[in-house]
Formats: structure tokens, C-alpha cells, sequence
């Protein structure tokens, strides 16, 4: 049977994730802040598909927490045949007003602990001449979103980077994807301070049909995932708008 390792595996699209991987016959790795959530989903995963689960607690915010945790598992013994890097959080308001911690612990987790993670793991993927890794990003990252400067800016990086690692990697039996879902009822909007925003109001997904598209996509070695005919075209008419300065003008009043 093979294993696959989900960051933010304690809520939404994660734990979403983590049941259908589970379905699919696949043993776990789970991994988030909550040691409670991530044990609930590996006993019901165990009694319901008969598969095995790992449960590592960890804050992938701080620094150097990718290596912690790829050291970790190979402690044990885990060889990870799929890496979902999932874990993630955004903050909605003035960037001049936000707290600068805050921000910079986002990009640690957004960016810095995905890229560490991914390189890390691919490298064992590149040895055993197999693997998948799916990269969550998001519709935010196909412009700049006034109000949503950081967030924003982070998910650029990983869709940016996925599809050139997809490229890289195109003459391998490795395979790299980046899901980029709209606005879905994770919670993220609570802790984003989003619930009552239009972007929020205007059609939400659930995380379960959401990582249910991603994992989807993610078999059929899907460079880029977009789950939803709306978001999808925003997507592509994000990249056919001729004024930078309109797109940004658009994005900043859907949030």
C-alpha cells in the first residue's frame, strides 16, 4: 500500500483530503497543530478503510519546521509516495495595518515550508523513480488582491512554482499539481476575517467536493487544478485582461 503525507490535516480541504486518500487505500500521515482532530481522523480512516495512520504535531510556521518534519518521518520509517502540502493561512486588511509576525510566519508556512518540504521529499520521489505531490494554492494567486497583499502573494509563488516544477520533472515518473480552489467553506474565511466579504457571499464550495477535484486532477497528473466553473473563469480571464491596473481594481472589490 502506498503513503501519503497531508499538512494542514485537521480541518478542511486537509482532512477532506485525508478520507479520500483513505478510501483510495492509501496509509496516512497526518499532520497539523491539533493532536485531538488529527487522532479522531486517523481512528475513524483506521475503522472505516482498514488503513494505518501517522499522526505528527507540528507548527509549520516556524522556522526550519519542514526539516523537523521530514526528519521525523524518516525516524520512523515512513516512506511518503504523495506529499500534499496544505497547510496554509491568510490575513484580509491594509497591509500598512497588519502585524508584520503574523505576515511573516505566513510566508514561512505559505511558501518557505512548502518549498522545503517539496524539496526534500522529491528527492526521495526522484530515488524510488515514483511519487505525487500536490501544492495548494489558490484563484488568489492568478492576481494582486488589494487588502490580501501577503496571502496573495504567497499563492503566486506556489502556483508559479509548481508548474515549473511540473516542467522539470515532465521526463520523470513524478508528477506535481497545483490546486487552486476558489472561496470554500474551510474556516479560512473566519480566520481571514472574510465571512462577510463578497467573495465570501457570492458562492462558496465545499472542501469536500473541492479536494475531491484535487485529488482527481492529482491522479491524472493535472498540472494546474481549478475546481468550479466560476473560478475557473476567473482564472483564465485574469490572464486576458489588458490593464494590470483594472485587474487589480477588480480583485480588490470581490474582497
Amino acid at each position: 500500500m502506498k503513503t501519503v503525507l497531508i499538512t494542514g490535516a485537521s480541518s478542511g480541504i486537509g482532512k477532506e483530503l485525508a478520507y479520500i486518500f483513505a478510501r483510495e487505500g492509501y496509509h496516512l500521515v497526518l499532520v497539523a497543530r491539533t493532536e485531538s482532530a488529527l487522532a479522531l481522523i486517523a481512528k475513524e480512516c483506521g475503522n472505516k478503510y482498514g488503513i494505518q495512520s501517522s499522526v505528527f504535531v507540528a507548527d509549520l510556521a516556524l522556522e526550519n519546521a519542514g526539516k523537523n518534519l521530514f526528519d521525523q518521518v524518516q525516524a520512523r520509517g515512513i516512506e511518503v509516495d504523495v506529499l500534499v502540502n496544505n497547510a496554509g493561512f491568510g490575513m484580509h486588511g491594509s497591509f500598512v495595518d497588519q502585524d508584520v509576525l503574523s505576515n511573516t510566519q505566513m510566508i514561512q508556512l505559505n511558501i518557505t515550508t512548502l518549498m522545503e518540504l517539496t524539496a526534500l521529499f522529491v528527492k526521495q520521489m526522484i530515488k524510488n523513480n515514483r511519487g505525487k505531490i500536490l501544492n495548494i494554492a489558490s484563484t488568489a494567486a492568478f492576481q494582486p488582491i488589494p487588502n490580501f497583499a501577503v496571502y496573495a502573494g504567497t499563492k503566486s509563488f506556489v502556483l508559479h512554482f509548481t508548474e515549473a516544477l511540473h516542467a522539470e520533472l515532465s521526463s520523470t515518473n513524478l508528477s506535481v499539481s497545483a490546486l487552486c480552489p476558489g472561496p470554500t467553506a474551510t474556516g479560512f474565511e473566519e480566520r481571514a476575517e472574510m465571512k462577510d466579504s463578497k467573495l465570501f457571499k457570492s458562492g462558496v464550495m465545499s472542501a469536500k467536493r473541492v479536494a475531491e477535484i484535487g485529488y482527481q486532477g492529482l491522479m491524472r497528473n493535472k498540472m494546474t487544478i481549478v475546481p468550479g466553473f466560476k473560478n475557473k473563469i476567473l482564472a483564465i480571464a485574469s490572464g486576458m485582461t489588458p490593464s494590470r491596473k483594472l485587474l487589480v481594481w477588480v480583485a480588490g472589490k470581490m474582497t
